[in-house]
């Protein structure tokens, strides 16, 4: 498992190399951030679910500085702040937004406001390039949206950095578990059979 999901992962280097990165220098290179263990792995995916949910820019920064200082996998942060992406960004934010107007007690959105949400969450205009021009329009239009989008956000990101968290962890105890009723299967199979006392003759 642990070979399969290094596969997937970013490589070292290539982490060690990101520009948005490279500022925190030696910290990065602390062997429990590379480390793949339980809690390592799930805190990591926690973090980068959580920020890749909860904002729309500097995913990556935010999630590998959090996850340097509490020593978390850095790659697995990293990697999974792709959950939002081009086609996830749009719906996951119009369901913030609904549930943001719900626990608000706003009324209901209307058809045309939702596709507004939507439409305004999936296309950035084409003159954005940098990160603080990025920032910059994500922080006027999340004023401009107003209120019930943080709030549906914060709560679609802290209940899904949770859940994922504990997901993980308990996936990986199952996993641990299951491996080693094999090895002990596997070695008992392997030992000679013990004979069985003959009957005694009345």
């Amino acid at each position: 498992m642990k070979k399969r999901l290094k596969s997937w992962l970013p490589k070292p280097e290539t982490l060690l190399q990101n520009r948005w990165l490279r500022w925190m220098g030696p910290a990065l290179r602390h062997p429990r951030l590379w480390h793949f263990s339980r809690k390592g792995i799930s805190l990591g995916l926690a973090l980068g679910i959580f920020f890749g949910l909860l904002i729309p820019v500097a995913q990556i920064p935010f999630s590998a500085t959090l996850a340097v200082i509490l020593r978390a996998n850095l790659p697995m942060a990293v990697a999974s702040t792709l959950v939002t992406n081009p086609v996830t960004f749009g719906p996951v934010y119009y369901g913030a937004y609904r549930l943001g107007k719900a626990v608000l007690g706003e009324p209901p959105v209307s058809e045309e406001e939702a596709m507004r949400v939507l439409e305004d969450a999936q296309v950035e205009p084409p003159e954005i390039t940098g990160l603080s021009d990025r920032a910059a329009y994500w922080a006027e239009h999340l004023r401009t949206v107003g209120k019930p989008l943080v709030v549906g956000l914060a709560i679609v990101a802290s209940a899904s950095g949770i859940a994922v968290y504990f997901l993980a962890s308990g996936l990986w105890v199952l996993r641990t578990r299951w491996n080693r009723n094999k090895r002990l299967r596997d070695r008992a199979a392997r030992l000679p059979s013990q004979p069985q006392p003959a009957e005694r003759k009345p």
